[in-house]
């Protein structure tokens, strides 16, 4: 029930979900998220015990990146229907885990990459897939922002430290690392990873691809005191559909309105597609000076449909128990680039997908 947790209970509860339990290892997020849930709504510290409760049909994991395994595969195992926050997981094996135990209880799982469930970005597949674009070898992308620094709050009630933990190294009690949870590789792949998820998927989902061939990930130094993983980084995939992306984040840049600090550049042999968050544009490929889009669309400030309309999928494919917009399957491939990434950035060195062992050799 953090903030991601509250914003996903909102938007359930306005299309009409009963929100009837929440469950927070942290006492005064807990009694936060009882106030934005369904009157009457239980609270839970352990998840465990939440999911014995029969009524409920589906479940919302909004946790740190290491506890979205165990939690959906627990859920699933109790007839229970998911929406998983990205990325997937935490690791490639607990990836394929997931898939293993959604698959095999038959329930329904879907990955909030919201992008596949928006009109702008529906609209984009359909200009690829009209051939406009031609032959397209590399994709140039990258998340641009600024990040002041991490924070120092202190805890104000009880927290179930054992539980936040759950599978990651055990270590004593720190406030630091549970409030910055995101900045260390214990429990996530960092700012790096939180964004990658949402580009990656996009451009696989634009470009049909699988599992890449292999990740080359390099970062600067840690500019945010206290923490463990680079905010600025550029990671460079291979796709065995004969492309490259180069994808770079830059959380110490100047603050971007969101309109504007992402962008997917696609360079065809026909045409240029640039790709925002809340924009496209397609440039056909040109001898003079001025480069003019023949097709474009802006948005500004309309990306919340995207998350909107991502739910009304999900709990539409609840209620007939079909497959969500984005599968299990589909997450665990930009899961695997974003593992390859992490691994690449610690080792230093490219890292390759062996595809028939489904892992990754450094």
């Amino acid at each position: 029930m953090g903030g991601r947790g509250t914003y996903l209970t909102g938007q359930f509860r306005a299309q009409g979900a009963e929100i009837t339990a929440v469950c927070d290892v942290y006492e005064p997020r807990l009694e936060a998220g009882l106030k934005v849930a369904s009157p009457g709504a239980t609270s839970f510290v352990d998840y465990r015990r939440l999911l014995e409760e029969k009524s409920i049909d589906a479940v919302i994991i909004a946790t740190p990146d290491h506890q979205h395994a165990q939690m959906l595969i627990d859920s699933v195992d109790a007839g229970k229907d998911v929406y998983v926050e990205k990325p997937l997981a935490h690791t490639v094996e607990d990836g394929f885990r997931m898939i293993e135990a959604v698959r095999r209880t038959k329930r329904v799982a879907q990955i909030g990459t919201q992008r596949r469930s928006y009109p702008l970005y529906q609209e984009a597949r359909r200009i690829f897939d009209s051939g406009a674009l031609g032959d397209i070898r590399l994709v140039n992308a990258w998340w641009i922002n600024y990040w002041d620094s991490l924070s120092t709050a202190q805890l104000q009630g009880k927290l179930h430290w054992d539980l936040f933990l759950g599978s990651a190294p055990k270590r004593p009690l720190d406030a630091f690392r549970y409030f910055n949870w995101l900045q260390f590789y214990d429990y996530s792949g960092g700012i790096l990873v939180g964004q990658a998820a949402h580009i990656v998927d996009g451009v696989q989902w634009m470009m049909n691809s699988s599992y890449p061939l292999a990740v080359t990930c390099s970062g600067g130094k840690v500019n945010l005191d206290g923490g463990e993983i680079p905010e600025t980084c550029s990671i460079s995939v291979e796709f065995p559909e004969n492309y490259l992306l180069v994808f770079t984040i830059g959380y110490k840049a100047m603050h971007y309105r969101m309109f504007n600090d992402q962008m997917q550049q696609f360079h065809g042999t026909k045409a240029r597609f640039d790709l925002g968050r809340e924009s496209y544009a397609l440039f056909p490929q040109t001898n003079g000076v001025a480069m003019r889009a023949s097709l474009e669309r802006r948005e500004p400030d309309r990306f919340e449909s995207a998350s909107r309309a991502h739910i009304a999928s999900f709990l539409e494919c609840v209620h007939d128990h079909k497959e969500p917009v984005t599968t299990i399957e589909m997450g665990q491939r930009t899961s695997v680039v974003c593992c390859m990434a992490v691994e690449s950035l610690r080792r230093g060195r490219r890292v390759r997908w062996n595809a028939e062992q489904q892992r990754m050799e450094a």
